[in-house]
């Protein structure tokens, strides 16, 4: 399973914690509650996590994904077990596909969000939940910063990005700092048995080094081999990073001149701006009010399905397509993944006797209309074992067990 968490910072729950109906969005609710549930039919998703200070907004932008769920409320640690619930990501290509195959059925591909208690300054010393909820941290693949811009005086807390980003980074760091220097004690008593590790005991020191300096491992100058080593560790800070940072209304206008400050911080990383109580709001309405209302503010689609795509791609993700009759659905895969690999995101058995991929862009065969005119155009490529999908291929695979 993929994980992916987001961190945030001083947001009021100042949005609606439930809805009349939960599939009045773009971004279909599928189920939330305790901790542990699995994905639709067994299948892999990408797992986001909410955590932040108490009272950030976390719970309010879980409910606004997954519609309703987390209780929301203004005072601290309202929320002390993880909720889960997943989201369907909108994707305009497969609703194409799915009219052109009149389908009976389209599933896109689907994100897991979960909703972390609050963290505070000093987590990393075990402060307020710390301890229990940096546990969580650690499960992830991926984390995205969340980071106040807005400005409330009945909300204490810094309203510059920069700043929560520095906390952020600060408790992260030291809590990997603890981990480091435990397992270099580990693999140094180790290493006399198994001069292998030697490469390991090197990197965890090197690690150390930067940590100490409250610096996160991916904003240092790690070679990426020494980081490779470090994976069995579950650093938090050896994780890919995307930023939300969360505006006022007014700050709607130019939210580039709040994001650039940020970016730069980051090195170039991702970042996506978003007003949390406005998208929020929105997203209890019914579709065609909901589209009214956004379209009036000038956002589009709004911020939620934007961010949902970008923190897909973070971690490198795709996705291919199976259209029919019977159902039209999207299937997530990693970049550079081969056909049979792909085949297996289906079934394994798909993968294990792989023989081929019956292969077409989705525009193309939009174009043509249905696989046969695709196929008498001379459109279909047959793709063996070492083709590498690319995102938007459609494919019915031939395999034999």
């Amino acid at each position: 399973m993929v994980r992916l968490l987001l961190v945030f910072f001083d947001m009021a729950e100042r949005v609606p914690a439930s809805r009349s109906d939960p599939t009045d969005r773009d971004l279909t609710w599928f189920w939330a509650g305790p901790t542990g549930a699995s994905g639709i039919g067994g299948a892999a998703v990408e797992r986001f996590g909410f955590v932040g200070l108490p009272n950030s907004g976390k719970s309010s932008l879980f409910n606004a994904l997954v519609g309703g769920g987390a209780l929301a409320v203004p005072y601290a640690f309202a929320t002390t077990d993880a909720n889960v619930g997943m989201a369907r990501i909108p994707d305009s290509r497969l609703e194409r596909l799915g009219a052109m195959s009149r389908s009976a059925d389209v599933v896109p591909t689907t994100v897991e969000f979960t909703d972390i208690g609050g963290l505070v300054e000093g987590a990393a010393r075990g402060e307020g939940l710390g301890n229990r909820f940096l546990a969580g941290i650690r499960e992830v693949d991926a984390i995205v910063y969340v980071l106040r811009a807005f400005g409330d005086p009945d909300i204490p807390g810094s309203t510059d990005p920069l700043e929560n980003l520095r906390v952020l980074e600060v408790e992260l760091a030291l809590a990997d700092l603890e981990t480091c220097e435990r397992q270099l004690e580990k693999q140094q008593r180790s290493v006399k048995a198994d001069p292998s590790l030697a490469p390991v005991v090197e990197a965890a020191g090197r690690a150390v080094k930067q940590l100490a300096d409250g610096v996160p491992l991916y904003r240092g100058d790690l070679e990426e081999a020494d980081r490779a080593l470090l994976h069995r560790f579950f650093l938090l800070t050896d994780k890919p990073v995307l930023a939300v940072v969360n505006l006022d209304e007014d700050q709607l206008d130019d939210p580039g001149e709040v994001l650039a400050p940020v970016v730069a911080e980051m090195g170039g990383a991702d970042a996506v701006a978003m007003c949390i109580q406005l998208e929020a709001e929105a997203a209890v309405l019914a579709d065609d009010e909901q589209s009214e209302i956004l379209e009036g503010l000038g956002l589009g689609e709004g911020a939620l399905p934007r961010f949902a795509h970008a923190a897909h791609h973070l971690l490198g993700l795709r996705t291919f397509f199976t259209t029919g009759e019977k159902e039209s659905r999207g299937w997530t895969f990693r970049a550079g993944s081969t056909a049979p690999e792909c085949a297996g995101r289906i079934h394994t058995d798909f993968q294990r006797g792989f023989i081929r991929a019956e292969t077409i862009g989705w525009d193309v065969l939009i174009e043509k209309g249905s696989w046969l005119g695709a196929r008498e155009a001379g459109l279909v490529r047959s793709e063996g074992k070492d083709y590498r999908p690319v995102d938007g291929d459609v494919m019915e695979f031939r395999f034999n067990v």
